[in-house]
């Protein structure tokens, strides 16, 4: 996040998981420009006029067919229906906003037949959310979804982005997957206090919340370095210091809720616990002993939090398009 990863260098541990952001485009019917968000019940449409959707309630699809139409289509309005559903709910943590601007990016790419691969993709939806839109946050999710599968992410100044592919072996990719728990807390977060909070710290180039993010890298560097060695335990060590510094980082990364529901993973036999996202509610994800994930799981559930084992994916965004569907 700016303007630690300008002034430091940044780095994240990521991997993808099975839950995905949609965007589907088909003609509009009667010559609108329709946007529907199935999960969140809105529908709305427009004339054909780039200033009328500024109006749209559902500002990341407006954003996004605004930046599209205008860089790739010569700034002419298209006729079309923009649906998506997200499997995540909003402020979970899971980068599911920025999920859905890179599905919906792709979506106008392949409509467009733009010639985007993942790098400049995750970029053009890093502007139309930061920039365009000037929503808090940073640019891993982008890059995560873009790209997806299991990655070292390095973020330098001038915008220079670097994804490493890990290459695990089968084993440690199994062990890994069973050995992962999210958690969501019943608790959907707005985290532009907390990261406002953050860049504050971060305009001061020392101090309580400088010195936590250098932890959090470091700590991405160690985790990384025990991943390809297939040491999940000692990931769990390092996850569980650097949930410590991430709640150094500002005022309200935990609450009550989040403590209860990490000390009971604990309990039930989880190694180690980090929110994702910026905290503040959203979910939790844990490291357990894969031979004690239900019991976790379970105890998780039992106290109110809604726990499950996630796959992990390999697949970065994509698209596809059905010519003959109605046919």
């Amino acid at each position: 996040m700016s303007p630690y990863s300008e002034d430091f260098g940044g780095a994240i541990l990521n991997a993808t998981i099975d839950r995905y952001a949609y965007a589907f485009i088909e003609p509009s019917p009667d010559w609108k420009v329709r946007f529907v968000a199935a999960d969140l019940g809105v529908e709305e449409f427009f004339p054909l006029d780039m200033d009328a959707i500024s109006a749209a309630q559902l500002r990341l699809h407006a954003a996004v067919y605004r930046r599209m139409v205008t860089d790739f289509a010569g700034g002419r309005p298209l006729a079309i229906t923009v649906r998506t559903s997200v499997d995540a709910p909003a402020g979970s943590g899971l980068g599911s906003s920025s999920a859905l601007v890179v599905a919906l990016v792709e979506v106008f790419r392949s409509l467009l037949e733009v010639a985007l691969g993942p790098y400049e993709i995750a970029h053009t939806a890093f502007e139309i959310e930061r920039i365009d839109l000037g929503l808090a946050g940073g640019k891993q999710d982008h890059y995560a979804a873009s790209f997806g599968g299991v990655n070292f992410i390095e973020f330098m100044a001038a915008d220079r982005v670097i994804v490493n592919p890990l290459r695990l072996s089968h084993a440690v990719h199994s062990e890994l997957e069973t050995s992962l728990i999210t958690c969501f807390s019943g608790i959907s977060r707005r985290s532009e206090e907390i990261i406002d909070q953050q860049r504050q710290g971060m305009s001061r180039k020392a101090g309580r919340t400088i010195e936590s993010l250098h932890q959090l890298k470091a700590d991405a560097i160690e985790m990384k370095q025990a991943l390809l060695r297939g040491n999940i335990n000692r990931m769990a060590e390092v996850l569980e210091r650097s949930w410590l510094a991430k709640k150094d980082t500002a005022a309200g990364v935990t609450t009550a809720e989040i403590d209860r529901l990490h000390d009971t993973a604990l309990a039930a036999g989880a190694l180690a616990g980090k929110v994702s996202g910026a905290g503040g509610g959203g979910f939790i994800m844990f490291l357990v002993p894969p031979e004690r994930r239900l019991d976790v799981v379970r105890a998780l559930n039992d106290a109110g939090g809604q726990a499950g084992g996630p796959y992990l994916t390999t697949n970065g965004v994509e698209s596809w398009i059905c010519p003959n569907r109605n046919s």
